[in-house]
Parts: C-alpha cells; structure tokens; sequence
C-alpha cells in the first residue's frame, strides 16, 4: 500500500470516527447519568437514550462497512437489499426524511454498492432540513446506471464535495468532508465510467453515475 493509500484510508477513518462520535458519547452521558440516578423514571429515560445511541452507533457502523470496508462477502457481486438495510436507517432515523428505493433485486456489483452508499451519503448531507432521498438503479449490457435525488426545502452541498465529485479538487487538498466524494468519483470512472452532478438547486439535487463492468 503508496503512503499516499495510507493518507486516504486514514481520512476515511476519521470520517469514521467522525460520525461515531455523537452516539457514542451520548452512550458515555446515558451511563454517568444511570450511575448517580435513582428516580425510576429519570433511570427510565436514561435508558431510552442509551438504547437509541447504541443503535445509532450501530446503524452507522453496518453502513459504513459496507460503503468504505470489505463487508458484502468476497465475490465481485453484492445483493442491494444489503445495502437497502443499512441506508434506511441512516436516512430515516431523524424522522425528516423519506426513502424512495427503486433499485432491482438482483445482484449488483460491489463497486457499484460501494458508489451507490458513498452518494447516498453525500446527498442525505445536503437534506439540512429533510425532505425525500430517492435511490436509483438499472443494469443494462455491461453497465450499471445509478441516480440519487435529494428533494426538500433546502439543499446545502459543500463546494469542494462538488469538486471532489467531478474530479477537480485537487489530491492534495482531499480531507474528511470530501473523502466519500473522491473516493466515489474514482470508482466510477474506472474503465472509461463516469459520474456527473446536476447544477443543484435550493430545493433539489441530482447525482448520476454510469458504471462500466
């Protein structure tokens, strides 16, 4: 592995960690407070947040090991329902945003999965406000086409996410805000495939990838 691999799996660890953080402190706060309290319902409650930040934590994990890790198995294919169970609660969890999945049953490659979680990622951040994330697929000869739409009431993308995406942020300058974004464009255009990002509006956000087997 080039250190400059090493750079960037670190990145997507800190991103990672990033993410984890919350829930995981919340975790930490739920068992202080559980320790010093006696009140039944005060213990209760205590015990509500840390069922829910440990599922969050969770949920965040599966994710993120199917999108950035090995998860998937080791063949070159993946069943997308895989990916549907760990990107539902990831959207869905605030209660302000909606999934709209459209991708077919059958087996995708895992490349494809890889770049499918990486822009489902990246457009569930715009949702500052929720809204629906409509998900995308269709195989044809060779090819793997994937849409991601963002649709609410405001939609925020980083400049330099944009960047990454299409390829012109500079290597150098990829860090943890835009390091699911390289790495999404890298996968797609590998053996002459390609992704491309719909002048986004304030309301809605359209990302496209064709993917060449």
């Amino acid at each position: 592995m080039s250190e400059t691999e090493i750079d960037f799996a670190s990145l997507l660890c800190s991103r990672l960690c990033h993410d984890l953080l919350s829930p995981v402190g919340a975790m930490n706060n739920g068992i202080e407070l559980l320790a010093d309290e006696h009140d039944p319902d005060m213990r209760q409650r205590c015990m509500d947040l840390l069922t829910e930040s440990a599922k969050a934590a969770a949920d965040k994990l599966k994710f993120f090991r199917l999108a950035f890790g090995a998860a998937g198995g080791f063949g070159a294919e993946v069943d997308p329902n895989e990916a549907k169970l760990v990107i539902e609660p990831m959207v869905t969890s605030s209660g302000r945003t909606a999934l709209d999945w459209a991708v077919p049953a059958q087996m995708m490659p895992k490349r494809a999965v890889k770049i499918l979680l990486n822009l489902v990622l990246l457009a569930n951040d715009t949702l500052v406000r929720g809204g629906t994330l409509f998900v995308g697929a269709e195989t044809r000869a060779g090819e793997q086409e994937i849409v991601i739409q963002a649709s609410g009431p405001k939609i925020l993308m980083d400049s330099a996410v944009r960047e990454a995406l299409t390829g012109q942020l500079d290597p150098a300058a990829v860090d943890t805000r835009t390091a699911a974004a390289w790495m999404a464009h890298k996968l797609a255009v590998q053996d002459g495939g390609m992704l491309q990002l719909a002048e986004p509006d304030d309301e809605h956000l359209v990302i496209g990838a064709l993917i060449r087997n």
